[in-house]
Protein backbone atom coordinates (compact mmCIF):
# COMPACT_ATOMS: atom_id res chain seq x y z
CA UNK A 1 0.00 0.00 0.00
CA UNK A 2 1.26 3.71 -0.76
CA UNK A 3 2.01 5.87 1.72
CA UNK A 4 -1.07 8.21 0.56
CA UNK A 5 -3.32 5.49 0.97
CA UNK A 6 -1.56 4.26 4.45
CA UNK A 7 -1.81 8.03 5.73
CA UNK A 8 -5.70 7.95 4.96
CA UNK A 9 -6.18 5.05 6.69
CA UNK A 10 -4.31 5.44 9.73
CA UNK A 11 -6.19 8.52 10.04
CA UNK A 12 -9.46 6.34 9.70
CA UNK A 13 -8.53 4.22 12.39
CA UNK A 14 -6.79 7.11 14.82
CA UNK A 15 -10.32 8.92 14.66
CA UNK A 16 -11.92 5.50 15.74
CA UNK A 17 -10.04 4.78 18.70
CA UNK A 18 -9.87 8.40 19.63
CA UNK A 19 -6.20 9.13 19.80
CA UNK A 20 -6.19 12.65 19.82
CA UNK A 21 -2.48 12.85 19.10
CA UNK A 22 -1.81 10.30 16.47
CA UNK A 23 -4.89 11.83 15.11
CA UNK A 24 -3.53 15.29 14.86
CA UNK A 25 -0.12 14.07 13.35
CA UNK A 26 -1.73 11.94 10.82
CA UNK A 27 -3.93 15.21 9.69
CA UNK A 28 -0.78 17.53 9.68
CA UNK A 29 0.49 14.71 6.88
CA UNK A 30 -2.31 14.74 5.05
CA UNK A 31 -2.93 18.58 4.73
CA UNK A 32 1.12 18.54 3.49
CA UNK A 33 -0.03 16.03 0.97
CA UNK A 34 -3.28 18.08 -0.46
CA UNK A 35 -0.85 21.46 -0.61
CA UNK A 36 1.51 18.99 -2.70
CA UNK A 37 -1.43 17.51 -4.67
CA UNK A 38 -2.92 20.96 -5.45
CA UNK A 39 0.59 22.27 -6.77
CA UNK A 40 0.22 20.23 -9.99
CA UNK A 41 -3.62 19.10 -9.75
CA UNK A 42 -3.25 15.71 -8.88
CA UNK A 43 -5.68 13.31 -7.68
CA UNK A 44 -2.81 11.21 -5.20
CA UNK A 45 0.90 10.97 -4.39
CA UNK A 46 3.35 8.80 -5.82
CA UNK A 47 5.65 7.35 -2.55
CA UNK A 48 9.12 9.88 -3.61
CA UNK A 49 6.81 12.76 -3.58
CA UNK A 50 5.32 11.56 0.07
CA UNK A 51 8.83 10.82 1.29
CA UNK A 52 10.07 14.26 -0.07
CA UNK A 53 6.92 15.85 1.99
CA UNK A 54 7.48 14.28 5.26
CA UNK A 55 11.08 14.59 5.24
CA UNK A 56 9.95 18.48 5.25
CA UNK A 57 7.35 17.93 7.58
CA UNK A 58 10.28 16.50 9.91
CA UNK A 59 12.43 18.87 9.71
CA UNK A 60 10.19 21.57 10.89
CA UNK A 61 9.38 19.23 13.15
CA UNK A 62 12.76 18.95 14.56
CA UNK A 63 13.08 22.65 14.56
CA UNK A 64 9.99 23.50 16.53
CA UNK A 65 11.27 21.26 19.08
CA UNK A 66 14.84 22.78 19.87
CA UNK A 67 13.31 26.29 19.60
CA UNK A 68 10.71 25.10 22.43
CA UNK A 69 13.13 23.61 24.12
CA UNK A 70 14.77 26.98 24.12
CA UNK A 71 12.35 28.60 25.22
CA UNK A 72 11.91 26.41 28.15
CA UNK A 73 8.05 25.66 26.59
CA UNK A 74 8.52 21.83 27.28
CA UNK A 75 4.66 20.93 26.66
CA UNK A 76 4.93 22.36 23.43
CA UNK A 77 8.00 20.48 22.93
CA UNK A 78 6.61 17.30 23.46
CA UNK A 79 3.24 17.89 21.41
CA UNK A 80 5.77 18.61 18.42
CA UNK A 81 7.70 15.32 19.20
CA UNK A 82 4.57 13.40 19.13
CA UNK A 83 3.70 14.54 15.89
CA UNK A 84 7.51 14.23 14.77
CA UNK A 85 7.25 10.37 15.88
CA UNK A 86 3.93 9.55 13.74
CA UNK A 87 5.62 11.15 11.04
CA UNK A 88 8.83 8.53 11.59
CA UNK A 89 6.64 5.76 11.40
CA UNK A 90 5.69 6.92 8.01
CA UNK A 91 9.58 7.52 6.48
CA UNK A 92 11.66 4.97 5.03
CA UNK A 93 14.54 3.88 7.38
CA UNK A 94 18.01 5.45 6.88
CA UNK A 95 21.01 4.04 6.68
CA UNK A 96 23.06 3.70 9.67
CA UNK A 97 26.38 5.56 10.28
CA UNK A 98 28.67 2.64 8.78
CA UNK A 99 26.40 2.04 5.83
CA UNK A 100 26.73 5.92 5.30
CA UNK A 101 30.75 5.46 5.67
CA UNK A 102 30.80 2.99 2.81
CA UNK A 103 28.94 5.36 0.84
CA UNK A 104 30.89 8.29 1.26
CA UNK A 105 34.56 6.19 1.33
CA UNK A 106 33.25 5.39 -2.04
CA UNK A 107 32.11 8.54 -3.15
CA UNK A 108 35.93 9.80 -2.00
CA UNK A 109 37.61 7.20 -4.01
CA UNK A 110 35.83 8.09 -7.31
CA UNK A 111 36.07 11.68 -7.42
CA UNK A 112 39.76 11.37 -5.62
CA UNK A 113 38.99 14.10 -3.22
CA UNK A 114 41.95 14.16 -0.58
CA UNK A 115 40.89 17.38 1.61
CA UNK A 116 38.12 18.99 3.27
CA UNK A 117 38.22 21.85 0.26
CA UNK A 118 36.47 19.14 -2.02
CA UNK A 119 33.89 17.94 0.75
CA UNK A 120 31.20 19.53 -2.05
CA UNK A 121 32.37 17.28 -5.10
CA UNK A 122 32.28 14.06 -2.15
CA UNK A 123 28.57 15.21 -0.69
CA UNK A 124 27.31 15.86 -4.20
CA UNK A 125 28.17 12.36 -5.28
CA UNK A 126 26.71 10.76 -2.14
CA UNK A 127 23.42 12.61 -1.99
CA UNK A 128 22.99 12.03 -6.02
CA UNK A 129 23.21 8.34 -5.89
CA UNK A 130 21.78 7.49 -2.24
CA UNK A 131 19.32 10.82 -1.74
CA UNK A 132 16.52 8.34 -0.56
CA UNK A 133 18.87 6.34 1.54
CA UNK A 134 20.98 8.93 3.85
CA UNK A 135 20.74 11.61 6.32
CA UNK A 136 22.41 14.42 5.21
CA UNK A 137 23.91 16.00 8.16
CA UNK A 138 25.32 12.44 8.50
CA UNK A 139 27.05 12.58 5.17
CA UNK A 140 28.84 15.73 5.92
CA UNK A 141 30.20 14.60 9.40
CA UNK A 142 31.07 11.63 8.19
CA UNK A 143 33.03 13.36 4.95
CA UNK A 144 34.67 16.27 6.92
CA UNK A 145 36.05 13.54 9.23
CA UNK A 146 37.13 11.30 6.71
CA UNK A 147 38.55 14.23 4.75
CA UNK A 148 40.28 15.29 8.13
CA UNK A 149 38.36 18.13 8.79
Amino acid sequence: MSIFLTVNEQLKEAMRARDADRTRGLRGIRAAFIVEMKADNSETLNDERCVKALRSLAKQRRDSIDSYTAAGREDLAATEQAELNVIDELLPKLADEATTEAYVAAAIAACGATSVKELGKVLGLVMKSHKDEVDGALVKAVATRLLGG
